[in-house]
């Protein structure tokens, strides 16, 4: 708490000017709390996601390789889109998600761990791409806090619909869900849906952009095999929904990092939890 400066002024989180500890709103650049509540000296060096572009950047990155290491023999090579892919055993060693994890063995934890999962090479590499650029520009609108909710919250909602899609339709093509399903496109969506809403409450360009970039996701999931259109569909709803909650027009408040790190905490705790009961 003695870190904490509580009245004169800070540096701004983003641009660096100075701004008072408590404003709202940074009058040169327009970041919403510059001043994090005193804290900013210190938040500042993680960057505007508090870090959380290089946290899922380099936990994906390590299940990634944890997955290919528990089986080796599992590895699969096949086509350029399932190059490097982990063995379906690794996979629900270490939580994916789905009708069959979820409803026949009730991990229904992995719809929270399925998200850190990713199935190939390429999978990894386009996952990670649109999370370090479409995070920060949510954490510029919500804040850092909310948009590790939203991220959060994106995850679960999609892995929700594509599991019970999956327990309820079963293979029917193209309306049937996933009996098992990995990856961070459902919180991808789920950021996109909060840029979505936040164009509806001042950012217009933003919110157009976002919904260009939804729909021609969504129609490329429909043209490749093996895309999980129900969990894209549920991060979505679930992005969309849960923007509208925080409502980018209002100030973030301390609240909203605690329940950030309580979401990471958790995530973690459900990586953890899927390998003990896995083993």
């Amino acid at each position: 708490m003695a870190l904490r400066q509580k009245s004169g002024s800070v540096v701004c989180r983003r641009c660096g000017l100075l701004v008072g500890v408590n404003d709202e709103r940074c009058f040169h650049c327009g970041c919403r709390n510059p001043g994090l509540w005193g804290y900013a000296p210190i938040f500042r060096r993680l960057g505007q996601d508090l870090g959380f572009v290089p946290l899922v950047t380099g936990g994906c990155i390590l299940l990634y390789l944890a997955c290919l290491m528990a089986d080796p023999g599992g590895i699969r090579m096949g086509n350029l889109f399932s190059l490097f892919s982990p063995s379906l055993r690794s996979l629900f060693l270490f939580g994916a998600s789905g009708s069959v994890p979820v409803f026949s063995f009730g991990r229904w934890w992995t719809l929270l761990s399925a998200g850190w999962l990713h199935g190939g090479l390429l999978h990894i590499l386009f996952n990670l791409l649109w999370v370090r650029q479409l995070a920060p520009a949510t954490a510029e609108l919500y804040g850092a806090g909310r948009m590790v909710i939203i991220y959060t919250v994106s995850s679960i909602s999609g892995f929700l619909a594509s599991s019970l899609a999956g327990f309820l339709l079963g293979p029917i093509p193209i309306l049937g869900g996933a009996s098992f399903t990995i990856g961070a496109s459902a919180a991808i969506f789920g950021l996109l849906g909060s840029l979505v809403y936040s164009g509806r409450r001042g950012s217009s360009a933003v919110g157009r952009q976002a919904l260009n970039y939804a729909l021609v996701l969504f129609v490329f999931g429909f043209m490749m095999a093996g895309i999980d259109n129900w969990a894209h569909a549920g991060g979505f709803l679930g992005g969309y929904l849960t923007g509208k909650w925080m409502d980018p027009m209002r100030p973030e408040r301390i609240n909203h990092l605690i329940a950030a790190l309580i979401c990471v905490l958790l995530s973690g705790a459900s990586i953890i939890l899927s390998v003990l009961k896995g083993y």
